[in-house]
C-alpha cells in the first residue's frame, strides 16, 4: 500500500489532487482511497488530504499517521512539521521555486522534490492571481516522481473532467519537477515505539491564530453535553471459556503481528493449534458480525496464530516450592503451564503412555493431528515441567504426592462412562465411544463392510461416527433422543458428518440388542429396538426432556454398537466423603494444599472450558502459596452488543453496523469430499494469511479508526498517540462523534 498525506490551505485544491492521484490508480485497477480532513475553515485556513492506493482490497480507513509520501501545496507550512510520521526515504514534494537544496537541514533522510506549482498555474490562468489552483500541476510532479506514467495521470485528469489548461500544466509540472535525495541519516524513531502524530491544524484550540492567541469565546460553555471514551467488553472475550483477548489477538493479527497474536493468545492458553482446530468456539457464536454477514471464522485465526507464531516463553524465577499435577489432559497441562511461568518446579503424573489425556487419545487425527498436539506439549516442556507417564494415582498414591510436594492438583476427567443396557452382545459388538477412539488411535480396529450404530449427540457420537466411515463401515448411523436444535456436538462436525455419509435419527431412543442368524450362518447381525420420542418440558439442564411414544418401536439394523452417552468423574482418589468445587482447596491432607480442576470439578466438557479451569487453579495454588493476588481479569466494564442499553445516557452497545462494511467469511481450504471419508488426514487446512482478522468489527473497543476525528466539526478532537484528546474549553457538545464512532467507544454524557 503507498499512503500519501497532503498539506495545503483551503481553496488550493489539496483534496482534488488526492482524488487526481487516486483515479489514475484506479483506472489502472488498484484499490484506492481519497479524502479530505477539514471542516468550516476559509480560504487560506491550514487543511489536509490523504490519498491510499494498493493492489488488494483496502480497509483501513482512519487518517495517515505514517505516510509513504508527502505532498506540499503551500511552502509556508513547512514549518509546521508536516514530515510528522514520514517514513525514512520517502518522498517530500514541495510547491517551491528554491531546489531541493534549500531543504537538507529540514528534510535528513528523506527525498526532496521541488516544482513551482505556482507558476506553471499562474501561467496557465488556473485560479486567480492571489490564489492559484495548484492541483493539477501537482498531479503531473506526483506522478513524476512516484514513477507513475504521465498518461496514467492524464487519464485520471480527463475522466474527471479536467482538460485543456489543466492537461498542460501537469505536463509542464512532470517536466520541471527536480529532485534530490538528502544523504544525511534520518532522526531516530521515538524510544517507546508510539506514532508520531502528524499535526492537527484544524481546530482553533490547537493552532494559534495570526496573533498568536487563541480565541477569546470559549465555545465549550454552550455546552450540555460533553463527548468521553469508554472502553466496553467485546462479546467473544465475555463468553471465552479459556478466557482469551479474543479481540486483541484478533487487532493484532489485522495488523500483520502474528507474533503479537500468538503472545496474547498464550497469556492465558498454552493450546491455540489445540484449541484453533477443536474449539467449539462459543467466540464465534456470540460474534455481533452475525448481523452483517457472518461470525469471524476466529477458530481459524487461532490456529494460524498458533501454527505460524514465534514466541519465546520466558518463566520467572524459579521457586523452591514443586507442586503435583495429576492427569495431563487439557486442565492439568495448562495449569502445569502457568505454574512453570510463576517459577514453580512442577511434576506431572499420567497413567497413560502418553501425556494429553482426551486430547491424545479421544480425537481424531483427521481433526487433530498428534504432532500438532506434540508441539503445545513441548511448549510446556520448555518452562522445566517433568512428565512422568505410566503413572496412575489412587487414593494412598495422592497422600504420597501431598507428603512430597507443597501443593497437588488433580485433574483426571472425567473417567466414568456411562452405560445403557442393550442385553445382547459383547465387548467385541458394544464399545464406548472413548475407548473405541483410543483403539482406532492405536490402528485396532477395523469395520470393514459392518453396519454401525452410534448412540448419543456429542462431539465423541459425532467422532466415532466419522471415524468409522473411515475404517470401512458399510454403513453409519447416529441416534440420538432429542433433536438436532438440543446437540451438544459442534455444529461444524454435525454438519460435515452428515456431509460424508453419516445418518442421523433423531428423537430416537435405544431400548435393546437383539441377535439373529445370518442366512450363511457365518457370524451374526443385530437387531438395534429402538422408540420414537417427542420432546416434553425443560429437564434441569434446561433442554426439553425427552418422552416416548408408545407404540413407536422399530429395529435398525447393525454389526456393532459404539456408546457416546458421556461420562461422570471418579472421585474415587479422594478420601471418603470430599465435595469436589472448583476454586476450593480440598483439606486434610497433612495440610497441603489440594485442588480438582478441569471436567472433574466442572463436568463442562470442552477443551476451552478446562483451559480455563487450569489457568484459574494455578493462580489459587500460586495465591495459597504466596499470599500473592493474581488479577482474575474480573470484567468491570459492560458488554458490548448491538442491542444492549445500559441504565445512563450512553448505549453501552450499539454498534452503528450500517458504519461497516460487508465482506466474506473467509472458510480457508479443506481437502475435497472425494478424500474425507477414506483418510484420516486432516480435513481444514486453514487460512491462506490473517486476512479474516480484519473482519473483526472491535466491539466496543477502539481500534483507532479515526472516524471521531475526521468528522469533529470544531476541531476539537485529536488522537495523540493511543488517546483521544477532547478540548473541552471548545466543544459545543454536538454529538457528531458518537455518531460517527461504529463501535460506540465514544460517548455523552449530561454535564
Amino acid at each position: 500500500m503507498v499512503e500519501i498525506r497532503i498539506h495545503g490551505r483551503g481553496g488550493q485544491g489539496g483534496v482534488t489532487l488526492a482524488k487526481l492521484i487516486a483515479t489514475s490508480r484506479f483506472l489502472q485497477g488498484r484499490s484506492v482511497q481519497a479524502f479530505g480532513l477539514y471542516a468550516a475553515e476559509r480560504s487560506g485556513a491550514p487543511v489536509q488530504a490523504f490519498c491510499r492506493f494498493d493492489d488488494e482490497p483496502i480497509t483501513n480507513r482512519n487518517l495517515i499517521y505514517e505516510p509513504d509520501h508527502v505532498v506540499v501545496l503551500d511552502p509556508t507550512l513547512v514549518a509546521l512539521g508536516i514530515t510528522g510520521g514520514l517514513k525514512p526515504g520517502g518522498w517530500i514534494l514541495l510547491n517551491t521555486e528554491e531546489s531541493p537544496a534549500s531543504f537538507a537541514q529540514e528534510f535528513r533522510g528523506h527525498r526532496v522534490a521541488t516544482v513551482d506549482a505556482t507558476a506553471i498555474a499562474r501561467g496557465h490562468g488556473l485560479g486567480t492571481r492571489s490564489v492559484p489552483i495548484v492541483n493539477t500541476a501537482l498531479s503531473g510532479a506526483v506522478a513524476r516522481i512516484l514513477e507513475i506514467p504521465l498518461e496514467e495521470m492524464l487519464a485520471g485528469l480527463a475522466h474527471l473532467g479536467f482538460g485543456g489548461a489543466n492537461v498542460a500544466s501537469a505536463t509542464d509540472a512532470w517536466n520541471a519537477v527536480v529532485t534530490a535525495e538528502i544523504l544525511a541519516p534520518p532522526t531516530e524513531p521515538s524510544s517507546d515505539g508510539a506514532r508520531t502524530p502528524a499535526p492537527a491544524f484544524r481546530g482553533p484550540s490547537f493552532v494559534s491564530g495570526a496573533g498568536g492567541d487563541l480565541p477569546g469565546i470559549r465555545t465549550g460553555q454552550w455546552a450540555s453535553e460533553q463527548p468521553g471514551r469508554q472502553q466496553y467488553v467485546p462479546p467473544c472475550n465475555d463468553v471465552c471459556p479459556a478466557g482469551n483477548d479474543v479481540q486483541g489477538f484478533l487487532h493484532a493479527l489485522a495488523e500483520d503481528r502474528v507474533d503479537d497474536g500468538l503472545e496474547i493468545l498464550l497469556r492465558t492458553s498454552p493450546f491455540p493449534s489445540v484449541c484453533g482446530r477443536v474449539c467449539p468456539a462459543p467466540c464465534m457464536a456470540e460474534c455481533n458480525r452475525i448481523q452483517l454477514d457472518g461470525a469471524v471464522n476466529v477458530r481459524q485465526l487461532e490456529r494460524l496464530a498458533g501454527d505460524e507464531g514465534k514466541v519465546e516463553l520466558v518463566p520467572a524465577e524459579a521457586r523452591p516450592e514443586r507442586v503435583a499435577v495429576v492427569g495431563s489432559g487439557p486442565a492439568g497441562l495448562t495449569a502445569a503451564y502457568h505454574l512453570g511461568l510463576y517459577g514453580y518446579g512442577v511434576t506431572v503424573y499420567e497413567a497413560a503412555p502418553q501425556v494429553g489425556g482426551l486430547l491424545r487419545s479421544g480425537i481424531p487425527d483427521f481433526r487433530l493431528p498428534p504432532e500438532v498436539l506434540e508441539r503445545e506439549v513441548d511448549r510446556i516442556r520448555s518452562l522445566d515441567v517433568e512428565f512422568i507417564t505410566g503413572s496412575p494415582v489412587d487414593r494412598i498414591r495422592l497422600l504420597d504426592l501431598a507428603r512430597a510436594h507443597d501443593a497437588v492438583l488433580v485433574a483426571t476427567g472425567l473417567q466414568e462412562l456411562r452405560g445403557l443396557q442393550l442385553g445382547v452382545g459383547g465387548s467385541d459388538v458394544v464399545m464406548q465411544g472413548i475407548d473405541f477412539l483410543d483403539r482406532v488411535k492405536r490402528n485396532e480396529v477395523t469395520l470393514n463392510g459392518e453396519d454401525v450404530v452410534v448412540v448419543g449427540g456429542g462431539n465423541t457420537a459425532m467422532d466415532a461416527a466419522r471415524s468409522a466411515l473411515r475404517l470401512g463401515a458399510a454403513t453409519v448411523r447416529v441416534v440420538y433422543r432429542r433433536t438436532r436444535t438440543e446437540m451438544p456436538a459442534i455444529e461444524e462436525e454435525i454438519v460435515e458428518a452428515l456431509e460424508e455419509g453419516v445418518v442421523i435419527d433423531f428423537l430416537t431412543q435405544p431400548l435393546s440388542l437383539e441377535a439373529e442368524a445370518q442366512a450363511d450362518g457365518d457370524g451374526s447381525v443385530h437387531g438395534l429396538r429402538c422408540r420414537r420420542m417427542e420432546l416434553g418440558d425443560p429437564d434441569a439442564t434446561g433442554r426439553r426432556r425427552p418422552v416416548e411414544i408408545p407404540g413407536s418401536d422399530f429395529d435398525v439394523r447393525c454389526t456393532r454398537v459404539i456408546l457416546a452417552l458421556g461420562q461422570s468423574p471418579d472421585l474415587s482418589v479422594f478420601p471418603e466423603g470430599t465435595e469436589v468445587r472448583e476454586g476450593e482447596a480440598l483439606l486434610g491432607l497433612l495440610e497441603t494444599p489440594l485442588y480438582a480442576v478441569g471436567d472433574l470439578a466442572t463436568n463442562d466438557g470442552t477443551v476451552a472450558a478446562a483451559i480455563g479451569s487450569g489457568r484459574r487453579a494455578a493462580m489459587h495454588i500460586h495465591q495459597t502459596l504466596t499470599g500473592e493476588v493474581v488479577p482474575q481479569g474480573e470484567r468491570t466494564r459492560v458488554r458490548s452488543d448491538v442491542d444492549q442499553w445500559n441504565d445512563e445516557v450512553i448505549r453501552s452497545g450499539a454498534l452503528r453496523m450500517h458504519l461497516f462494511e460487508r465482506h466474506p467469511v473467509d472458510m480457508g481450504e479443506s481437502i475435497g469430499m472425494d478424500r474425507r471419508a477414506t483418510t484420516f488426514d486432516e480435513i481444514h487446512a486453514g487460512l491462506p494469511d490473517a486476512g479474516e482478522a480484519r473482519r473483526c468489527l472491535s466491539c466496543g473497543v477502539c481500534n483507532e479508526c479515526d472516524l471521531c476525528v475526521t468528522y469533529c466539526p470544531e476541531g476539537v478532537l485529536k488522537r495523540e498517540g493511543h488517546r483521544l484528546v477532547f478540548d473541552y474549553a471548545y466543544c459545543k457538545g454536538c454529538g457528531i462523534c458518537v455518531t460517527e464512532c461504529p463501535r460506540n467507544v465514544v460517548f455523552m454524557s449530561h454535564l
